[in-house]
């Protein structure tokens, strides 16, 4: 009986083993719609492979980093994100990386990346961070300074202010060659097309006059 129990127990933690393993690849844009014929598809997770013959150097280079970003804008911020739609070799690697500018006092927006997790390096400038976890959306936030490290993980809503009184600059890595961004002002009131007036005056317990003003205020050009 102790030589069935064993051989049951090999046997169910075999199984679990193959579930674990047996999981779907994690997508690497927003969705992916199932089609039969082949001929007919323009997408796969992720981008289709160059013929390793003809790949050089090339591929895995990007410049331009160095230049800084025109943080001349309503919100005082400026994102240069390489991803593997700048950077080829990327492709199936699973990191990206962006370079972020900041006016004093500029701000990177709540947002969210759906795909990726964050690691937020400072190298000028002082920072107010911080990101909200799922219900009950509790707040962890904390102020950076040069050399400063900071991590938002997967899809959380997070934020970067600077809140001194020079140019900010940071680096990030993201863990996904297409981590995507929502930025939640933009995505609630400026969607296209816009989300019913009547939902978002209950979701936010506005006026409606301010729900309008909103949606024209984020309405893309």
């Amino acid at each position: 009986m102790k030589g069935v129990s064993f051989l049951a127990t090999v046997a169910i933690l075999a199984m679990a083993s193959s579930f674990v393993s047996a999981y779907d690849p994690s997508p690497l844009q927003d969705f992916c719609v199932a089609i039969n014929d082949i001929k007919s598809g323009v997408f796969v997770n992720g981008k289709f492979c160059k013929d390793p013959a003809m790949v050089s150097a090339n591929d895995f280079f990007f410049s331009g980093l160095n230049i800084p970003g025109n943080t001349g804008n309503k919100v005082g911020s400026n994102v240069t994100l390489v991803n593997v739609d700048k950077l080829a070799g990327l492709n199936t690697l699973g990191i990206s990386l962006a370079r972020l500018d900041f006016a004093s006092y500029g701000l990177n927006p709540p947002h969210t990346h759906p795909r990726g997790t964050e690691l937020f390096v400072v190298i000028e400038g002082t920072f107010l961070v911080g990101f909200v976890t799922s219900n009950p959306n509790k707040l962890f936030t904390k102020v950076l300074n040069k050399g400063d490290v900071f991590v938002f993980p997967i899809g959380l809503i997070h934020f970067q202010f600077n809140i001194g009184e020079t140019v900010g600059l940071a680096f990030a890595g993201l863990s996904s060659q297409n981590p995507g961004v929502i930025t939640i002002a933009n995505a609630v009131f400026g969607s296209v097309p816009p989300i019913n007036p009547d939902v978002l005056i209950k979701a936010f317990q506005l006026d409606k006059n301010v729900v309008e003003y909103l949606q024209k205020a984020f309405a893309p050009n």
